[in-house]
């Protein structure tokens, strides 16, 4: 087997706050366990410690870094590269540096020989600075990820389309920019030219323009494509369309599959589905109903993620009605529903209409079921592989758009070309009654349906 195959062992290092509670830190280093294992590393342990900031150059204390150096086989320190004097500037914010809290106690340096020199790797769950990585580099002797770092590789490998390829590459190279750093040691200051470096230049700030300039080429060429997505999204902007939205792994593709029939990805990983997936419900409802499926959300969600998939969460933006899908087994739901409203907010979809899914009711007992539709009352409690739930549901999604529709008698004559054709399609069919010069037709439609089809009869009367 190459080394290339081989499945790295990874520490994770969780950083406690003053206001992060224990609960909170270990379902985020849960979310991040997960993170990691999609990713394809093993997670062998953890260092975690209580600081009163994560500002500090090397993220923990001494202590704790030694143990995680016991875990990768580093030095336990950092060394220095160059002995810098510190400016005024630098010595005043060191002298206002806020209080660090150590929990030295846990420290315990007293792993087993197994576990000594067992990872490969170190993920962060935290963003760490361009100087903390580096750091906590040259302690630990092996690769450090932060959390954004691990979500940016994660899109990187799933993206499938053209768009979501462009906006995971946007993302990484604004997440790698910052991080360059010098190859060699005393790097060169070339002149300019054709082709070459500007005036004095280092290789480190070549880098950095080339970077700019892929990015700028990378934002053109989306929004090419994003010109493509506006005239397909006008073409359906007659159609009827339902967008489901929630966090990663909460069960949206097992609903869309299980909804509109139709091969979606499924899989109990995070961040499976990355490209907007539109599909009809299925069996065809009258008018048609388009479901949409979208990129799942997670707490600490990089902001330049957010912006970069907006183009895919636009879906959400333009929808007739929003499914907010939850895992109802998962005790930390409601937080993630407050993340997925957050960051739908944050791409202005906060004016539409929305439906709570609870999910997977078949990992809950009696009580936990009648204690939830108590708390949520408005809510559908579905498992995807009950036929009935999800007639329950398909009904209460027609409902809703009937609601806002009118029943109307049209008189379609015989001679009329392609209009009853098109009442079907788009339409709902109540009641047909026939005689010697045409058909009427008692249908349910929206005002705007109704409108463009007497337009079309009274074109051809």
């Amino acid at each position: 087997m190459s080394m290339d195959n081989v499945i790295k062992n990874a520490v994770l290092v969780g950083i406690q706050l003053p206001k992060i509670s224990q609960d909170d830190l270990e379902s985020s280093l849960q979310e991040l366990t997960r993170l990691v294992t999609t990713l394809g590393y093993n997670v062998v342990g953890q260092v975690t410690q209580r600081r009163g900031s994560d500002r500090s150059a090397s993220v923990l204390g001494e202590g704790k870094l030694k143990e995680l150096a016991e875990w990768t086989g580093g030095k336990g320190y950092i060394s220095a590269m160059v002995e810098h004097k510190l400016s005024k500037a630098a010595l005043k914010w060191k002298a206002e540096e806020p209080e660090v809290i150590e929990d030295e106690d846990a420290v315990s340096g007293l792993l087993s020989e197994e576990q000594k020199g067992s990872a490969q790797i170190v993920i962060v769950d935290t963003d760490l600075s361009p100087s903390q990585l580096r750091n906590l580099e040259s302690v630990t002797g092996v690769t450090v990820l932060d959390r954004t770092g691990v979500i940016i590789e994660i899109f990187s490998r799933h993206a499938r389309t053209k768009a979501a390829r462009l906006q995971v590459e946007i993302a990484r190279l604004t997440y790698v920019a910052p991080r360059l750093r010098e190859t060699g040691g005393n790097e060169d200051r070339g002149g300019g030219g054709v082709g070459g470096k500007g005036s004095g230049e280092s290789s480190l700030e070549l880098d950095k323009r080339k970077i700019r300039d892929r990015i700028k080429e990378l934002k053109q060429e989306l929004g090419a494509i994003g010109n493509e997505h506006q005239v397909r999204r006008a073409r359906r902007e007659q159609e009827i369309s339902v967008a489901l939205v929630g966090y990663t792994n909460a069960g949206k593709s097992s609903l869309m599959r299980a909804m509109t029939g139709s091969e979606v990805l499924i899989a109990d990983k995070l961040f499976a589905t990355l490209d907007t997936t539109i599909r009809p419900m299925h069996p065809e409802t009258r008018p048609k109903v388009l479901l949409s499926d979208t990129v799942g959300f997670i707490k600490k969600l990089p902001h330049d993620l957010v912006a970069s998939f907006k183009s895919t969460l636009d879906e959400a933006l333009h929808a007739s009605l929003l499914l907010f899908v939850v895992d109802s087994s998962d005790p930390s739901f409601r937080s993630q529903l407050e993340v997925t409203r957050s960051v739908l907010s944050e791409v202005g979809a906060t004016e539409t209409p929305s439906l709570l899914v609870l999910n997977k009711k078949d990992r809950l007992d009696e009580n936990e079921k009648i204690a939830l539709m108590n708390e949520y009352p408005e809510a559908v409690m579905i498992s995807t592989r009950d036929s009935e739930d999800l007639k329950m549901l398909r009904d209460k999604i027609m409902s809703y758009f009937e609601s806002s529709m009118h029943d109307e008698d049209l008189f379609i004559p015989y001679a009329a070309k392609g209009i009853i054709g098109d009442i079907r399609a788009r339409m709902r069919v109540l009641e047909e009654n026939y005689n010697e010069l045409g058909v009427t037709l008692k249908v349910r439609s929206t005002s705007d349906n109704l409108d463009q089809i007497k337009k079309k009869i009274k074109a051809q009367g």
